[in-house]
Formats: C-alpha cells, structure tokens, sequence
C-alpha cells in the first residue's frame, strides 16, 4: 500500500457547519490519482487515515481543484482535541483492491 503523509488546516464545508475536511495536498493528490485504480461512487478513493492515535477507513473525494479532501469523523474530532482551523498531520495509505 501506498503511504501519503502531510500536514493540512481543518475546515468547515459551507452549509450545516458538521462536515469538517482536509485538504489533500496536490503532489498528495497526484500519486492518489495515479495509484488508486478505479474509482467508486463520486471519484471516491478508499483510504485508511491516521491521525493521532486515532486509525479509521474512510474514502477522499476529489474536489474542484485537482486534489481530493479528507473527511475527518466527529469521533475522530473529539477524540482527538480537533477544531475547525487546527493545522493537523495526516497519514493516508491507499486501499486498492
């Protein structure tokens, strides 16, 4: 598998203010493109994260700007200590079947 590790700012998607994201860096976002084979619902990529001491399955979506974001679990949040605007380092590896 393949490992991606990098630091990005947690945001809030606009709307309901519950969906809190990282962006994946775009030199990140390429070796996910070019290793990731195909895609599943909405260019979804599977991912296993870890952040902290906390380790979840999950996918990244692409966005509009030639990379994909990281969803980031409540759970994972309060366990964690995580705020909108915390600079967070992630560990991503790709799930590919």
């Amino acid at each position: 598998m393949t490992e991606l590790r990098f630091s990005g700012t947690v945001w809030i998607a606009p709307g309901d203010g519950s969906w809190h994201f990282v962006t994946v860096p775009e030199d990140c976002a390429e070796v996910i493109h070019l290793e990731s084979g195909p895609r599943v619902g909405f260019g979804s990529v599977r991912v296993r994260v870890t952040l902290g001491s906390s380790s979840w399955s999950t996918s990244v979506f692409p966005n509009t700007r030639d990379t994909y974001v990281l969803p980031l679990k409540r759970s994972v949040r309060d366990t964690e200590g995580i705020l909108a605007g915390d600079l967070v380092d992630v560990a991503l590896e790709l799930v590919v079947a």
